[in-house]
């Protein structure tokens, strides 16, 4: 909320608002609406007092009351502070009736309550399913870390959905434009990036509040938009936490809706297939699919029109049934006969061999910028302390010889004293380089001047 306050709201998180055809833009004004009713909620949360409120809006020079000083600006004092002064009402009264979130206990209220929310919401089609994988796992890391705010890389999301990196990266997209999620910051070299979960109810409010919107065309729903009728949906989330990231509910194996028909059969045993589509959020032919190939596994057994699970269906242990004539013994094994075994540790491999590429990455461009702060090597023409005497003559460093002529100038350079040296020097350079007798030429020969010549 500080971010929000002095640098408002570059994420876009609290836009709105739709452009009218033929009318005004009421985009801007409900935008800026929204990012002042969440400011004054966490003033009032923090105990501020409804002056000193309007006060930081209208005398700051902060990005969140912008929209507050313009209107000061073009229609007066009293208009801009009556408008801060309802923002301050509608917050106040928003937070009192509300739940506050002042302990780990009240947030693991809050937690159950917006996992109820997630499962008895219908996630349709691949993509839901994908963004059920999502909020599941972020659960599960919210409730370690007690908080809406966790860090997570994109890569160990994918690990725990049990997913490829891109498609966890589109499930973040569609969940942020849903704003079920926000991105705090992008990580970096050494921490995954820090996100929040947005539970947009109180635990007071009822999950039917919120459900998807349909299929839509070139994709379906993924995530919690408009208000519909209850349809059924119910499944047992923390049973689908323990089993998304296994091999055998990979993308070819049994996939989100196999996962699904298990986690709605875990939380209610005993469901026909009219039932069963509906808790699953699944379409018919998926549901016969789905129930067609557990059954050969021996993981569900038919009772008339009702199917139960195995004793053993949700640690991977078939059982032996009229339509399973050999159940499987394992979800390694299950993997197996599905053709999808080994992705997992494909995936990690994969990732691995990313992160150490990275890491390696990093050492070399920080060796790249350790160097380019070093100091640059003086010019060539410049002399070195090495090769010169007490008096300024120059020596060779290797013999100890005395270079007859030549001198050092008053801005550290080498100088020849006469014409006459310099050309005695290309007769030497002629007789030792031999073919190359006309490349030296060329090159020594323009630096020649009335009294004397600068090394190159």
């Amino acid at each position: 909320m500080h971010k929000l306050l002095v640098e408002g709201d570059l994420e876009e998180a609290y836009a709105r608002g739709n452009r009218q055809r033929g009318g005004k833009n009421t985009a801007a004004s409900d935008h800026a609406w929204a990012v002042t009713r969440a400011v004054a909620a966490d003033a009032v949360r923090a105990g501020w007092k409804r002056a000193s409120f309007v006060q930081v809006m209208l005398d700051g020079p902060y990005r969140a009351g912008q929209h507050a000083r313009t209107l000061h600006h073009r229609r007066g004092y009293d208009r801009a502070a009556a408008w801060l002064q309802r923002a301050w009402d509608g917050a106040q009264q928003h937070v009192q009736s509300t739940d506050p979130i002042s302990t780990r206990q009240d947030f693991h209220a809050a937690l159950a309550a917006f996992r109820s929310r997630i499962e008895c919401t219908p996630w349709k089609g691949l993509a839901g399913k994908t963004d059920l994988r999502n909020l599941i796992a972020r659960m599960e890391i919210c409730a370690r870390a007690g908080s809406w705010d966790h860090t997570v890389s994109e890569r160990e999301l994918a690990e725990r959905m049990g997913c490829s990196r891109t498609t966890a990266h589109n499930s973040n997209e569609r969940l942020l434009h849903d704003k079920v999620l926000r991105q705090l910051n992008s990580g970096s070299p050494t921490e995954g990036a820090r996100w929040m979960l947005i539970s947009r109810l109180p635990s007071t409010t009822s999950h039917h509040w919120s459900t998807p919107k349909g299929p839509e065309a070139g994709g379906v729903m993924s995530g919690p938009r408009v208000r519909q009728h209850d349809i059924g949906a119910d499944i047992n989330s923390r049973t689908a936490g323990q089993l998304m990231h296994l091999d055998a509910f990979a993308h070819h194996g049994l996939g989100g809706s196999g996962l699904a028909v298990l986690a709605a059969l875990a939380e209610q045993d005993g469901q026909s297939l009219t039932e069963l589509r509906a808790s699953a959020s699944i379409s018919r032919a998926t549901a016969h699919r789905q129930v067609g190939k557990l059954k050969s596994l021996g993981l569900v057994r038919p009772d008339g029109e009702l199917y139960y699970l195995s004793p053993g269906a949700l640690l991977g242990v078939g059982q032996r049934t009229l339509n399973c004539a050999r159940p499987v013994s394992g979800w390694q094994e299950t993997a197996e006969r599905l053709g999808s075994a080994g992705v997992g540790e494909r995936r990690r491999k994969h990732h691995e061999a990313q992160r150490l590429h990275w890491h390696h990455e990093q050492v070399r461009l920080a060796e790249r910028r350790r160097a380019a702060k070093q100091t640059p090597l003086p010019h060539p023409a410049v002399a070195h302390p090495q090769f010169l005497r007490s008096e300024g003559c120059a020596i060779d460093a290797t013999t100890g010889g005395v270079f007859a002529g030549l001198y050092v100038a008053s801005d550290g350079r080498w100088i020849w004293d006469t014409v006459q040296d310099a050309r005695r020097l290309l007769e030497d350079a002629r007789e030792s380089r031999g073919p190359d007798r006309a490349e030296a030429d060329a090159r020594l020969r323009p630096t020649a001047t009335a009294g004397f010549i600068s090394v190159r």
